[in-house]
């Protein structure tokens, strides 16, 4: 099960917004029957961001967004996501890369587009982890 949640951020908001993404997305993939998830931004318009989560079923989606934490992080933000399009997607093809070893990337090719400290996802859920100690 795909979950694909679209959202319209603007630039004074983009760092309270990855910092709550990359919380929603480490307590979601904390629960059992979470594949991952990631959140980017849109290169041609930087205020449409996605965050999209695997799960191995509807069942886990569904057991994922029970607990108290989740209900208090990760279900304020997906409210916030646009509501015009669906969210929930049944997977109907997958595609697993090959298993033999590849070269790695040469540096540049890691990440083409320099990254804005705000956009930085490690940098965020750190900044979530240290509020919640405060």
């Amino acid at each position: 099960m795909l979950l694909v949640c679209r959202f319209r951020v603007s630039p004074s908001e983009e760092s309270a917004f990855t910092t709550r993404a990359a919380r929603a997305l480490e307590l979601l993939a904390a629960r059992p029957g979470c594949r991952g998830g990631e959140a980017g931004r849109a290169i041609e318009d930087a205020g449409q961001w996605v965050l999209t989560v695997r799960f191995d079923s509807v069942d886990a989606y569904r057991r994922a967004l029970g607990p108290f934490e989740v209900r208090e992080h990760v279900h304020p933000l997906l409210a916030e996501a646009d509501t015009t399009t669906e969210a929930t997607y049944e997977s109907l093809i997958t595609v697993t890369p090959p298993r033999h070893p590849r070269p790695p990337p040469q540096p540049a090719e890691l990440n083409p587009r320099p990254r804005t400290p705000s956009c930085d996802l490690a940098a965020a859920a750190e900044r979530a982890r240290s509020q919640e100690r405060v």
